[in-house]
């Protein structure tokens, strides 16, 4: 065999790297997010995820940031694509947006944290400011009202998602499933506390879903009022 035939022979065995685009990236960071245990996207986990050197990924992020601001736009992306109400329920279009947010962010809490710190500026981003503004628009509130209600709405929804998301992420790597709000027993002296030790069976019993809806509920009502739909 020549020394030409041999190189080729090498060449057609060589491995071929994945070929990278944003999309396949993003989906791959996605999925490696929501894998348990995983608290943080890392470039090297992402490449290898890939079957790609990691340095490829900044050939099309320029930063880690960028890179986690395209995950956590698609994930809000996918928040808009589970709601089904029609536009005229804007009670239940913007309870289930909070709940899919809810959803999306605790399954993919390594980009759902990013929440709070970063500001997309991408399509799925303004398909969620357009979706809020619109809800509110429907139920009947002008100018500064709609626009305040949806900062108020947003605020939460995200806020409140990220959190829970980080607190059942480090609750799982502990093999702890609990959906508390308190973490662990409180132990408080009655003479210092008499208000949270009378309470402290209701206090125990609090779960973060919970709260996080009745903070939803309570910007709902919060428009009607605005709208004067309150009875």
């Amino acid at each position: 065999m020549s020394t030409a035939a041999s190189s080729t022979g090498r060449a057609r065995r060589a491995p071929r790297r994945a070929r990278l685009d944003p999309d396949t990236i993003v989906a791959a960071g996605l999925d490696l997010a929501a894998t348990p245990g995983v608290g943080s996207i890392s470039v090297r986990d992402l490449g290898a995820r890939l079957g790609a050197d990691p340095t490829a990924i900044y050939r099309h992020f320029r930063s880690k940031e960028s890179l986690m601001e395209a995950l956590l736009d698609e994930l809000i992306t996918r928040t808009l694509e589970r709601v089904t109400a029609d536009p005229a329920e804007w009670r239940d279009r913007l309870r289930q947006l909070a709940d899919a947010t809810l959803e999306l962010f605790a399954e993919h809490p390594a980009v759902g944290v990013e929440a709070t710190v970063l500001t997309t500026h991408g399509l799925g981003e303004l398909g969620a400011v357009e979706f809020m503004l619109d809800a509110f628009a429907h139920a009947g509130l002008d100018g500064d009202e709609q626009v305040r209600h949806y900062a108020l709405f947003a605020s939460h929804v995200l806020t409140g998602s990220a959190g829970i998301a980080r607190a059942r992420a480090e609750r799982a790597a502990l093999g702890d499933t609990s959906t508390r709000w308190f973490d662990g027993p409180i132990a408080a002296d009655p003479e210092r506390f008499p208000r949270v030790a009378a309470l402290l069976p209701e206090l125990m019993q609090l779960e973060d879903h919970t709260l996080y809806a009745l903070g939803v509920e309570a910007i709902i009502q919060s428009a009607e009022r605005a709208a004067g739909l309150a009875s």
